[in-house]
């Protein structure tokens, strides 16, 4: 199983983006976390920025939508360079999020779902055959910085058996306290996609975080 990084730039600092995003050029993806303040209680960063982002790098935009109804939005983040699109199942009508999922296809995109600590792993049933990455949240969505949830593990050793047997090609992502020691517990647990914030961008030495978070 390749392990994929993903560094969230919520830990960069924002006043200098490009220069982050440069620093961790050894990432295999670069996690872009969208808030609404409706959906999660925290506001980040919108289209704009995705749009100012997709220059500065070679890295896939991972743009993970934590807003209200995502189906308003999908086809202007693939437009903006969004590589892959993935919305919460809680954030609408599994109709709306079917459709969604077929409109970033329907761009060129590639297209995931996640899930909510709260939500049960039989919740990406629906979509698991539409998908290209699940995202389990392994911390409640809305802040960075937040500590892991090992309680989340069983859910990820569900989905992965889900994903082997349904959709191979599917990628399953965790988001939410992961640093050297968790990353290891989640590749355990069938996880190949890693997002971090934190441990990345507070690490003395970047890329040398990187390399310990994808060999953990």
């Amino acid at each position: 199983m390749t392990i994929k990084i993903a560094p969230s730039i919520l830990s960069a600092d924002f006043a200098n983006l490009q220069r982050d995003i440069e620093r961790i050029s050894t990432a295999d993806l670069v996690h872009v976390d969208v808030m609404d303040g409706m959906f999660v209680p925290n506001i980040s960063i919108g289209i704009p920025v995705v749009q100012s982002l997709h220059p500065t790098t070679t890295l896939p935009l991972d743009v993970h939508l934590m807003i209200t109804q995502p189906i308003r939005y999908v086809e202007q983040f693939c437009d903006a360079g969004a590589d892959i699109v993935s919305c919460h199942v809680e954030a609408d009508t599994p109709p709306n999020i079917h459709k969604a999922l077929e409109l970033i296809h329907a761009k060129g995109k590639k297209a995931g779902v996640v899930l909510k600590p709260n939500t049960p792993a039989q919740a990406v049933l629906p979509f698991i055959k539409e998908v290209d990455m699940i995202l389990v949240m392994t911390v409640e969505p809305g802040f960075g910085g937040q500590k892991f949830m090992a309680d989340m593990m069983p859910k990820v050793r569900i989905i992965r058996g889900y994903i082997d047997e349904m959709n191979p090609a599917c990628d399953l992502e965790v988001d939410g306290g992961i640093d050297p020691a968790t990353a290891a517990v989640a590749i355990e647990a069938g996880a190949n996609v890693l997002v971090a914030g934190s441990a990345v961008y507070k690490a003395a030495d970047i890329s040398e975080c990187i390399a310990a978070l994808r060999n953990a």
